[in-house]
């Protein structure tokens, strides 16, 4: 009786034992996870405020009040990164767990901020550098300036008193935006196929990667996914025409735009050539999980309507 005692006791030790173990691997994974994002949202946050400074560091000329509100907006695009990529549901941001779809968006972002900032600095610098920059930002202004083009519309937004240098500014700046954009979107492409985008050997979940999006608002998701992605590649084709048209119709009867400050011709061929490549990543993305789930639904038999996990 005492050998049989002892071996139970010995089993409730090693049993206990490992249950402290597996506990404690537990709560070391779980608090691995929470520095782990807690630093990739200080990281992403400061990139960020990085983005938004880039402009008001490299022009020469900037002024403390100037300087202080860009200081003030960083602060805040910081603050909204970390708090969206810090939570565990995010709210805005999508394929927040779908590497490298944001990390390609804020490349491209971040390469068009910079090279244009290069440029409208190198008019009062005589660096080598900047003027290189200026140099080749007006062979492709000039190249992509033909009838019926995306730049050649960016400077018919001009008020018909601008005179050639303006017009030069903004043929080089959306001349070199929008060529940078498309190489941004090449490049998405090209991953998006090497990769097999987002990955088939990882779950991909909807809710956190599309937090806007609701897949259970009505309506079969593969159809309303497909619907969406032709949405936004229309829209993203025909955004580039499309703005410099509204900004024409809605300067009649006010003062034509001039974009004679550096930081606002910076930011609005930004978001010119910016949001048409992020809305044709998005559509490629959108279509690319519809096409994931069908495949699933082969796989498993599932009717359309069911949930499907992707994995």
């Amino acid at each position: 009786m005492g050998k049989i005692e002892a071996i139970r006791h010995n089993v409730r030790d090693i049993v206990g034992t490992r249950a402290r173990h597996r506990i404690a691997f537990v709560h070391l994974e779980g608090a691995r996870a929470v520095v782990s994002r807690l630093t990739g949202a200080l990281v992403r946050a400061f990139l960020v405020m990085v983005l938004v400074a880039t402009p008001s560091v490299i022009l020469p000329g900037i002024g403390t009040d100037t300087k202080q509100m860009v200081a003030l907006v960083a602060l805040f695009a910081g603050a909204l990164t970390f708090a969206e990529y810090n939570a565990a549901y995010p709210s805005l941001v999508e394929f927040r767990d779908a590497p490298p779809f944001n990390r390609v968006r804020y490349l491209m972002l971040f390469a068009i901020v910079f090279v244009l900032s290069v440029i409208c600095a190198a008019k009062e610098s005589d660096a080598a550098f900047p003027r290189l920059f200026e140099a080749v930002g007006i062979l492709i202004g000039h190249a992509m300036d033909f009838p019926y083009s995306p730049v050649r519309l960016a400077t018919m937004m001009m008020a018909d008193g601008a005179s050639e240098d303006q017009v030069m500014a903004v043929r080089t700046a959306a001349g070199t935006a929008y060529i940078l954009s498309l190489i941004a979107l090449a490049f998405f492409v090209v991953v998006f196929k090497l990769r097999s985008w987002p990955g088939r050997h990882a779950t991909f979940n909807v809710w956190v990667n599309l937090p806007t999006f609701e897949p259970t608002a009505g309506g079969d998701i593969v159809d309303r996914l497909e619907r969406d992605a032709r949405g936004n590649l229309a829209l993203g084709f025909l955004l580039p025409f499309l703005i410099p048209a509204v900004v024409s119709l809605a300067s009649i009867g006010f003062q034509p735009l001039t974009l004679t400050s550096p930081q606002t011709l910076i930011w609005t061929m930004t978001a010119w050539a910016f949001l048409p490549a992020s809305l044709l990543m998005r559509g490629i993305a959108m279509g690319r999980i519809a096409r994931m789930i069908r495949e699933k639904r082969d796989t498993n038999g599932a009717l359309p309507g069911q949930p499907v996990a992707l994995a």
